[in-house]
Formats: structure tokens, sequence, C-alpha cells
């Protein structure tokens, strides 16, 4: 397969949700994972964009108007690189899907150019978005940009601090930026104030959720868009090895990127796919553990499972990485989870800072904190599930925008 000349197009998934959006079946009274749990407000508007998602879900000409900004814009498909310095020292085979490489330095962009050009399809004039680290509002403000749509970024306030770069970033780009000063000031916050927005505007406006929560069809279609990463992963890890591989990690928050390189590989039995929750301080302290340490309960318009609680109120996550700092997480994952499809794990702070580090002076490439815990799970495993593995790494982002908070972190370490 050339990938250069291919064009990347959707197919159904076994593990589509029914039509009212939720992943698997309604057994005993008990509905199935995701749904729309929402103001009667938005249930046109949501209804509306499921119709028009549909009619261009598996739409040729729809997807080669993608394809041609992931190529000609974005830098699709992004590289397949084999890190032979962490291979010789775990004695595996590491491989790490670029996405760092990609336009605006995350895996982000993906779903923002696809969002954006379905948002123009549709006629809407402007764009709204939620952003934890950072990498989501940014590539929404840039696609903004890109098509000539009015951008605004919702963004914790605490977020906004850590992350002032991007702030900067989004701004540069043309986008307005709310810092959200309610509750807990992070992702969680901003999401909630994005929807009150959009409960008031979606006659003209577009809400470009960004990652795969949030009320149907937003999982599924954000899911189907970033599966362009593991479709393209088959196909390279196909041409270097011949084979599938072994294991394949990706870090969790709301779960855009795990999904995006699971998705294509869910039906081999012989693959290990395995999700890296935010240990944060440890299960014991504060942490983003929603898969291993919460329960089922209702988000932002979804029922999944989330940190609460007894009496169901939501809980404060912690992580080091903005992006994983949430306290629920995509609907998809907890179907996945209880049907013991993918593997779900967690890594700490300060694990995920050592394989920070590692990464940077092993292969001389800086990841993003986000992704320094999928990476950092290489050294958490058994020695015998490494050894002699093939194993597929999704790097979701790069560190650039981490620098400041590393540095204060770090300085001791390199003073």
């Amino acid at each position: 397969m050339d990938l250069h000349k291919e064009i990347y197009i959707p197919k159904p998934s076994p593990h589509d949700p029914d039509n009212n959006g939720h992943f698997g079946s309604v057994e005993n009274g008990q509905v199935g994972f995701g749904g729309r749990f929402v103001p009667e407000t938005l249930m046109p508007a949501l209804e509306q964009l499921r119709l028009d998602y549909e009619a261009v879900r598996f739409d040729e000409d729809f997807w080669k108007e993608v394809d041609y900004y992931y190529k000609n814009y974005v830098g699709r498909p992004s590289s397949l690189y084999f890190a032979e310095n962490i291979s010789k020292e775990l004695d595996a085979k590491v491989y790490l899907k670029r996405e760092d490489l990609n336009h605006t330095g995350a895996h982000k962009i993906n779903h923002c150019v696809a969002q954006a050009i379905l948002a123009k399809r549709l006629g809407k004039k402007k764009i709204i978005a939620e952003t934890g680290a950072g990498q989501h509002g940014v590539a929404t403000a840039t696609v903004a940009a890109l098509f000539g749509l009015e951008c605004e970024v919702f963004m914790g306030a605490k977020d906004v601090a850590r992350q002032e770069l991007n702030v900067f970033r989004m701004k540069l780009l043309g986008a307005k930026v709310h810092a959200v000063e309610s509750g807990s000031k992070t992702l969680k916050d901003a999401m909630n104030d994005a929807i009150r927005h959009w409960v008031t505007h979606a006659r003209d406006t577009y809400y470009l959720i960004g990652t795969v929560a949030g009320p149907h069809p937003y999982p599924m279609m954000v899911r189907d868009i970033q599966s362009i990463i593991g479709w393209e992963a088959k196909a390279q890890l196909d041409v270097v090895e011949g084979c599938l591989p072994d294991k394949v990690i990706a870090c969790i928050g709301g779960g855009s990127n795990a999904l995006g390189i699971f998705n294509h590989f869910l039906q081999d039995e012989s693959v290990e796919c395995i999700g890296i929750e935010a240990g944060g301080e440890g299960l014991d302290c504060k942490h983003g553990c929603s898969l291993e340490k919460g329960s089922p309960g209702v988000l932002h318009g979804q029922l999944s499972y989330l940190l609460q609680d007894e009496d169901g109120q939501v809980q404060e996550a912690h992580s080091i990485s903005a992006g994983l700092d949430y306290p629920g997480i995509g609907p998809e994952h907890a179907f996945l989870k209880d049907e013991n499809i993918v593997t779900y794990d967690h890594i700490t702070d300060d694990e995920a800072m050592d394989a920070f580090v590692w990464l940077s002076q092993s292969e001389g490439i800086i990841p993003a904190f986000e992704s320094s815990h999928a990476v950092a799970y290489l050294k958490k495993m058994k020695p015998e599930d490494v050894k002699g593995k093939t194993i597929l790494v999704n790097l979701s982002g790069r560190g650039d925008k981490d620098m400041i908070q590393a540095q204060d972190i770090l300085s001791d370490k390199f003073n």
C-alpha cells in the first residue's frame, strides 16, 4: 500500500454504537455507555449533526478533500520510526508512530481538519472548542484561520497558566481564549463552559470536540477520523516487519489518540492494545484513573466511567500533563474495558517524567508529557513481556509545549 497515494476512508466497526449512541448491549435495564445526556435545546443540533456526519462518513469526495489537507498541510502520513537505542536497551523492537511531527505538534490536527471541513459544509461561521494541554485549542485555532472561521476556545485557568505558550499561539492564530475560573479550572470545567456556550449559539456555531467523548455522534466521529493513525501504522509496519505488532501502547485522557491507533488492531487477536491512564501522585492520592478507580456516571453528555464520590459528585482529576487531567473517559473505552478487549493500566507523574528524559536522551526525541506516559510503560512491563516483542507506541505529541513546566520540575537535575 502506498500511503502517499491511498486515501483514508473510515469503515464500519463492529464496535460502532447503536442509533442512540450507546456502545454495548442494553441488558437488565442498564443502558450502554455513551448516549446523549444534554439539554433538550441541543438535541435537534446533535441529531442533525448525526445525519450530516452519516451522509459523509463513507463518502469518497469528502475524504478526498480531507486527504488533500492531510498530505499538503498536516504532513501525513506521519512516519513510523524504529527507536533503535531503546530497542537495544529493552531487547525488543520498539516503533514510534510520530504524531508529534504533524503540523501543530500532535494528533489533534487530524480531527480538527476533518471537522472544520464538515462545519464549512454545514454552513457554520463559528467554531468553539475546549482544550486542556492546549494542543486541541491550537489545532482548532489553526483550522479556523485556514478556513476563515471565527474561533473561541475555552480553557481552564489552571491550564492557561501552565500552558501559556499554547495560549499565545491560539491568540496569534486569531482565536479568542476564555480562561475558565470555575471548579478545578481544568479541562472538565472548560468543557462545561463550552457546552453552555453552544446551547445558546448552536444555530451558527459548530462545537469542535477534541476527543472521543461527549454526546453522540462525537465519540464515534472523532474515533473514525483519528483511526487514520492505526490505518497508517498497520500498513507501515507490514512494510518494515511483515507482521503485526505484539503490543500497541497509547496514553489516555479522553482517549482519541488511543482509539486512533487501536481501532485497526482490535480485531487482531494476536495484538494486545494497552491504554495508559494518568496515575498522578498515586492511586491512593491524586490521579486521573477514571477506568481503574472510577465508576459509571454521566458527564459532558455521555454515560461512561468517571471519578466521583458516593453522592455522584465529580471529583477532581490530577496529572502532571494537562491533556490527561480529566475525570472521565470516552464511552468506547469504557465498553472496551468491560469487554476485556483492551488492557488498561496507569503511569505516575514521576514515571512519566523519567520517560520524558529517557526518550529525549536515548533517541533525541522530546515527547509531550502525555506521550511520556505511554513511553514509560515500556519500563513498567515485565521483562519477559517485552523481550523479543514488536511494540508500537503512539507518540501523540511533542514536548515543546511542556518546556517551561519541565524546566521547573527538572531544574535540579540539569543544574
